[in-house]
C-alpha cells in the first residue's frame, strides 16, 4: 500500500512532505523560501496530470472530485508560497519571526500542505483522518509561531476545538467501519471510500445513520460549520497571513469533500436517514449567523474569518440540497471562494504591513495612496460578495434558483442571508479603499508582490465572464460522480 505514494498520484502529496523534511535542516531562511516554492510547485505540476490518472488503489482513490480539489489546493499552495517568501522577509526583517521560526513556519507550511494534499487522495478511511488531523497539527503551529499571547491563545483554541471534532469523526470512522463488516468482513476493503460506495445499499443502515452524525459533526468542525466555526476567527487574525490563505479555503474544502463523500454512501442506502437535511441546515445556519456577525467585526482578519464561514456553510447547503445541479454548483463555489480568499488575505497581509495593523481604523484609504494594493483588495471584496461579472455571481445565482425551484421557502432565507453579507461587504469596501488614508509605518508592497492574487482575481473573472466548455463539462463530471 505504501508503494502508491511513489506513484505519479502520490507524488502530488509526497513531494511536499519529503521537502518539508529538507527545509527543517536548512540554516538559511532565504534558501528555505525557494526550497518551499519549488515543493509546492513540483506537487501543483504532478498534479496537472491527475485527470489522466483515475484509479483507486488501497491507499489512493483518484476520481474528478478528488483530482479536482488536489489540483486546486496545489495551485494555491504555490501561489501562496510565492506570496510567503516577500512576505515573511519583512515579518523576519521586522523581528517578529527569528531564524529558528522561520525555518519552522517554512517546513510547517510544506507538511500542511501536503497532509491536505494526502487526506484529498486517500481511499482509506483512516489515512483520510489521519491525514486532516496531521495537516490541522501543522496550521496549529503555524498559528502561534508568533508567540504572542493572543497568538497562543488563538492556537489553543484551535488545537482544543478541532481536537474536539477529529475525534468526532474518528468515532464515526470506526462506526462506518462496522457498518461495512457484514459486507466485506475485516480487511482494508471496508476502509474503502470507493468499496464502500459501491457497496452501500448492503451496509447497515443504523450503523451508516450513527456514522453520518458524528462524521458530520466532526469534520463539519474543521470546515468551519456554524456552531462549531469558533476557532476559526481567532485562528486567522492572529496566524501569519499566508496560512489564512491556505486555511480559508483549502483545510474548508478537504472536510466539506469527507462530508460529501458520506453524504453519497448515504444516498445509496435505503434503510439510512436523507442526509441532505442535516447538512442543509448546518449550512444555512452558518450563512446567516456570519452574515449577521459581519456588521460588528472591527479586525479585518477576523471580518475575512466570517466570511469564510458565510462561504463554507454556502457550498455545505448546495452539497445538502444534492443533485446535479447543486452539487456543480458547489464544487463551483468552493473553486472560486479558495481562490478569491487567497487573494483577498495576501492583500490585507501587505496591507496590515504597510500600515501597522490590522484593524479598520489602520487600514483605510488604500487606493488613494497605494493603489494596486487598494484595487487588489476592492476587487477581491467584489468578488467575495458574489457580484458579476465574477464567477461568484454565477455559483449563487445557480444554487438560489435551484433551491428556489426544488424548495422554495428556503430560497427567501437563502437569498435573505446573501443580500445581509453583500450589504456588509460593500460597506467595508468603502471603509477600505474610499476612506481617509492612514499613515504608512511599513515598508509598502513591491510592484509584482500581489501577482499571485492577481492571478486568482484574473481567473475567477474568467470563469464569471466566459466559462470554457472543458470547465463545465469537467465540473459537470465530478457532479455526476457524486451527486
Amino acid at each position: 500500500m505504501i508503494g502508491e505514494l511513489f506513484t505519479p498520484a502520490g507524488l502530488v502529496a509526497l513531494l511536499p512532505l519529503l521537502t518539508g523534511v529538507a527545509v527543517a535542516f536548512v540554516p538559511s531562511g532565504a534558501l528555505a523560501a525557494w526550497l518551499v516554492i519549488g515543493g509546492s510547485t513540483a506537487a501543483f505540476v504532478m498534479a496537472c496530470a491527475l485527470p489522466w490518472q483515475f484509479g483507486a488503489g488501497q491507499l489512493l482513490l483518484v476520481d474528478p472530485l478528488s483530482a479536482h480539489m488536489a489540483l486546486l489546493t496545489s495551485f494555491v499552495g504555490m501561489t501562496t508560497a510565492w506570496f510567503s517568501r516577500g512576505y515573511i522577509a519583512v515579518e523576519a526583517a521586522a523581528g517578529r519571526l527569528d531564524g529558528a521560526r522561520l525555518r519552522q513556519y517554512h517546513a510547517l507550511f510544506l507538511a500542511f500542505l501536503g497532509f491536505m494534499l494526502l487526506s484529498l487522495l486517500a481511499n482509506n478511511l483512516g489515512v483520510t483522518w489521519v491525514a486532516i488531523e496531521a495537516a490541522t497539527l501543522a496550521a496549529v503551529i503555524i498559528v502561534g509561531l508568533p508567540r504572542t499571547a493572543e497568538a497562543v491563545e488563538a492556537s489553543w483554541k484551535f488545537f482544543i476545538l478541532c481536537g474536539v471534532g477529529i475525534a468526532l469523526a474518528l468515532f464515526g470512522t470506526f462506526v462506518l467501519y462496522l457498518a461495512a463488516l457484514p459486507v466485506f468482513g475485516p480487511g482494508l476493503q471496508a476502509m474503502s471510500w470507493s468499496a464502500l460506495t459501491v457497496a452501500a445499499p448492503q451496509c447497515r443502515g443504523t450503523l451508516l445513520n450513527l456514522a453520518f452524525v458524528f462524521m458530520l459533526l466532526g469534520y463539519g468542525t474543521k470546515a468551519g460549520l456554524a456552531p462549531l466555526h469558533t476557532w476559526m476567527p481567532d485562528a486567522h487574525a492572529e496566524g501569519p497571513t499566508p496560512v489564512s490563505a491556505v486555511l480559508a479555503g483549502s483545510i474548508l474544502n478537504v472536510a466539506l469533500v469527507a462530508i460529501l463523500r458520506t453524504r453519497s454512501i448515504l444516498e445509496s442506502n435505503a434503510e439510512a436517514i436523507p442526509p441532505g437535511p442535516p447538512i442543509m441546515a448546518l449550512g444555512l445556519l452558518s450563512l446567516i449567523l456570519a452574515a449577521l456577525s459581519l456588521w460588528r467585526r472591527r479586525d479585518v482578519k477576523r471580518f475575512f474569518a466570517f466570511s469564510t464561514v458565510e462561504q463554507s456553510g454556502i457550498a455545505a447547503f448546495a452539497f445538502g440540497l444534492g443533485g446535479t445541479v447543486a452539487v456543480f454548483a458547489g464544487v463551483l463555489h468552493m473553486t472560486l471562494h479558495t481562490l478569491i480568499k487567497s487573494a483577498i488575505f495576501q492583500a490585507v497581509g501587505r496591507a496590515a504591513q504597510l500600515k501597522g495593523g490590522q484593524q479598520f481604523a489602520d487600514i483605510a484609504g488604500l487606493v488613494t495612496g497605494h493603489r494596486a494594493l487598494g484595487l487588489t483588495l476592492a476587487f477581491g471584496i467584489v468578488a467575495i460578495a458574489g457580484l458579476p461579472p465574477f464567477g461568484l455571481f454565477t455559483s449563487e445565482f445557480m444554487i438560489v434558483m435551484e433551491t428556489a425551484r426544488r424548495i422554495p421557502a428556503l430560497s427567501i432565507v437563502l437569498g435573505l442571508g446573501l443580500v445581509i453579507s453583500t450589504w456588509a461587504l460593500g460597506a467595508r469596501l468603502i471603509d477600505l479603499c474610499l476612506g481617509t488614508p492612514t499613515k504608512d509605518k511599513g515598508p509598502a508592497p513591491g510592484r509584482f508582490a500581489l501577482l499571485p492574487a492577481w492571478v486568482h482575481l484574473a481567473a475567477v473573472l474568467l470563469l464569471g465572464l466566459l466559462m470554457p466548455g472543458q470547465v463545465k463539462a469537467w465540473l459537470l463530471a465530478i457532479a455526476v460522480s457524486v451527486r
